[in-house]
């Protein structure tokens, strides 16, 4: 293989992965601080994208307008989500577990809510749209200017969250809850105020990257699902309530999965996938990147 090939192969799995890390950084949020294991998560991602495709076809606007706009469209359906039924499961749980149970099993309702009503408005057929297509050169290598754009707003909308929780005051008191939910509510954390802003900021971002993944592929109803299992994958990878972990983990499958496709066979994505994640549960179960 040429030089060229060899970028161009290793930068398709960074923009993959790219995206892999925004989605699973939202999700590691929503664990790493609450507890809640959002197995629905993917499916607000898939909202995003057909948001996204609606106002880009029907209305001709940018999918990078969108970008911002879905952010906030999401994380105000995620301020609402965790209002209707996280806080009343907060308050009527007597433990920790059982919030964690009764938790799943509302997301499980909620996967399946959100992805029959899309499928109920748009119909299965798959959709997509042209933006950014053409392709630009560098260093040897084809790339298409979208999935670059798809990569650099990756990468700032998860460099942008880390820095929040790692310098400003919101950021300490979310991964001193993180750290020690007692310990920080004693010295007077709210957590009736953090819990439902920070369940929204990991929608939003959901949000965000099924906004993203509508400009480079096509978008369906059940596309939601399997972005749910590979950002638990990304998270095992960097371990649980590590946000740089989640980043570097989603960067790293990413590579992975590319090359794993190309020199073995393109279906054997999901084979791959599982196999590290098995393989990190087995020798490395707090992750490669947690300390």
């Amino acid at each position: 293989m040429s030089f060229g090939a060899w970028l161009e192969l290793i930068a398709s799995g960074l923009i993959t992965g790219g995206v892999y890390a925004l989605v699973a950084l939202g999700l590691n949020l929503q664990y790493g601080l609450m507890r809640i294991l959002n197995i629905a998560h993917g499916e607000f991602l898939m909202v995003g994208a057909f948001l996204t495709w609606l106002m880009q076809t029907q209305f001709s606007v940018s999918p990078l307008l969108m970008v911002p706009v879905s952010f906030a469209l999401l994380m105000g359906v995620g301020l609402i989500v965790h209002r209707l039924w996280f806080r009343p499961l907060t308050a009527t749980s007597p433990n920790l577990d059982v919030f964690e149970a009764r938790g799943l099993m509302v997301c499980f309702g909620l996967m399946f809510l959100v992805q029959n009503f899309a499928s109920l408005i748009w119909g299965g057929d798959l959709r997509g749209y042209d933006y950014l297509t053409q392709p630009v050169a560098i260093g040897g290598a084809q790339f298409a200017v979208n999935k670059l754009v798809v990569f650099g707003l990756a990468l700032f909308f998860s460099g942008a969250l880390i820095v929040l929780l790692r310098t400003t005051l919101l950021g300490k008191g979310v991964r001193a809850l993180m750290q020690s939910p007692t310990g920080a509510q004693l010295v007077g954390i709210n957590t009736q105020r953090l819990h439902p802003l920070m369940f929204g900021i990991g929608l939003g971002l959901s949000g965000v990257a099924g906004c993203l993944l509508s400009m480079t592929y096509a978008i369906t109803p059940s596309m939601g699902e399997p972005y749910t299992v590979t950002a638990l994958i990304v998270i095992t990878l960097g371990g649980f309530g590590s946000m740089s972990g989640a980043l570097a983990g989603g960067l790293l499958l990413g590579v992975i999965e590319a090359l794993g496709m190309h020199f073995t066979n393109p279906s054997l994505k999901s084979l791959l996938s599982y196999s590290v994640f098995i393989a990190v549960l087995l020798l490395r179960p707090n992750g490669l990147f947690k300390k």
